[in-house]
């Protein structure tokens, strides 16, 4: 039994270069780590965007949500970490699919304590976003989107978020941008794993404090980590040979 870790899959979108049915073979490998999984971490941006209204969530994923609740179903914790993407969660999948969602998560896995978050926010160049954060996270802000049609918010959504990626195409910050802060972070929690994702560069590093896990995306490729028997690891794809560190 292993923790498996994936990050942005941004479902819903399809930039160019998008791998194709990305969705449907995410939903095959849900499938693929029951009976083998005991954790299943979501470190942020399954979805390009996510909004609950009172009598409304996303229809189009209706495969990939019973599909996590088939796999919690099955033994498997599942695990969801809010993105800069999908923020918004409200109680749909902890009260109908019991996932837990925050911010982040700390966790004995393995022989390992791990720390699960996003990563939005952890670079010092990441200054203008952390405050446009709380400025899209602010209540009234919130209030106020959810009285928007939601076919209308989702559209507007999704026109917001493109752009801001083809904004971001050449501001790809590399992880040593991160690694200050993260073991920081590892130091006041007493982790010695720490697994992020946002900039979508996957890998395993050795840091003094312990491993860094970055899951990668599910987006352009299809990048997973899992931990077992305390060594970190981390594929480019189904078929490659792992990255690994311990």
């Amino acid at each position: 039994m292993q923790a498996y870790f994936i990050s942005d899959a941004h479902l819903g979108s399809s930039p160019k270069g998008v791998a194709p049915g990305r969705e449907e073979r995410l939903i095959a490998f849900l499938k693929e780590l029951e009976g083998k999984a005991s954790h299943l971490f979501i470190a942020g941006d399954l979805f390009e965007f996510w909004y609950e209204y009172d009598f409304y969530v996303p229809s189009k994923h209706f495969k990939l949500l019973r599909a996590l609740a088939d796999l919690r179903d099955k033994g498997c914790e599942v695990k969801l970490v809010k993105g800069n993407h999908d923020f918004a969660y409200g109680s749909f999948f902890e009260c109908e699919l019991g996932i837990e969602t925050r911010s982040h998560f700390i966790a004995e896995l393995h022989g390992r304590r791990v720390y699960v978050c996003h990563g939005d926010g952890l670079a010092k160049k990441d200054g203008s976003y952390r405050f446009l954060r709380k400025i899209l996270n602010f209540k009234l802000n919130r209030f106020l989107f959810k009285w928007l049609h939601p076919d209308i918010g989702m559209y507007l959504s999704f026109f917001v978020s493109s752009n801001s990626r083809d904004f971001n195409k050449k501001r790809i910050i590399p992880e040593e941008e991160y690694l200050d802060k993260i073991r920081e972070i590892m130091q006041k929690t007493g982790c010695d794993t720490f697994v992020h994702g946002h900039n979508h560069l996957g890998g395993v590093w050795k840091v003094p404090e312990g491993v860094v896990i970055n899951c990668g995306q599910w987006l352009f490729e299809e990048n997973f980590s899992c931990i077992s028997q305390k060594i970190c690891y981390f594929y480019h794809s189904h078929s490659a040979e792992p990255s690994s560190a311990s």
